[in-house]
């Protein structure tokens, strides 16, 4: 879904997620043309009164990595207790560089931190829960209680991390808006099945310059 020109308000939030090293040019996890987007989210970022970021945070060993399983390479899948798990390289480990926001982010106003994936044997993507969808970020109740009602989504990548975002904060009720300039993705299948998606859940894409 698309939609005019959005004016900013104070119930409104932007969510900026994982723009990490790893994820961009040169990381173990890269997503194309990553690093485009830390410009455009820098000026956005500009417009908010109230900014949050996510990280990637996972303990060496995660589960969800190929290296964890001897038998197997980045990118099989496996099934877990929780349902299908893609196996990644590993990436965003605790405390590494990789993990690091992209040297470039400057949101010195951010008010919170969300850290996910720091579960040795369950990944997350979402801002929200973690992959079983059963533990919490605690990011919902942290957003009502500030009386934040709009969400503002942009980072990496597209179709996954701000998809399954997305997903889960019009689950629990909030208004969405994903800043399609200000995202990445990685695979044209995986891009194409998220715009369905959000045209299904009333999940609203835009442009940076839409957002006044």
């Amino acid at each position: 879904m698309t939609e005019a020109a959005i004016r900013i308000g104070q119930g409104d939030v932007l969510i900026v997620v994982d723009i990490q090293n790893d994820f961009c040019s040169g990381g173990a996890l890269a997503v194309p043309q990553g690093d485009a987007v830390v410009p455009l989210i820098n000026r956005l970022a500009g417009r908010f009164e109230h900014i949050v970021l996510t990280q990637d945070w996972h303990p060496p060993g995660h589960l969800s990595f190929a290296s964890s399983h001897p038998d197997r390479k980045p990118f099989d899948a496996i099934t877990l207790p929780y349902g299908e798990q893609v196996l990644w390289p590993d990436h965003c480990v605790q405390d590494s560089i990789g993990a690091a926001f992209h040297r470039d982010l400057r949101i010195p106003r951010a008010e919170l931190i969300i850290r996910k994936g720091y579960l040795r044997n369950i990944d997350s993507y979402s801002a929200f829960y973690e992959n079983d969808r059963q533990t919490p970020t605690g990011l919902s109740g942290y957003l009502r209680e500030r009386g934040l009602t709009r969400i503002f989504l942009a980072g990496l990548a597209f179709d996954y991390c701000v998809r399954y975002s997305a997903e889960d904060a019009r689950q629990h009720g909030f208004s969405v808006c994903v800043i399609e300039d200000g995202c990445r993705g990685i695979g044209a299948e995986t891009i194409a099945a998220t715009h369905r998606i959000f045209a299904q859940r009333n999940i609203v894409s835009l442009p940076a310059d839409a957002v006044l």
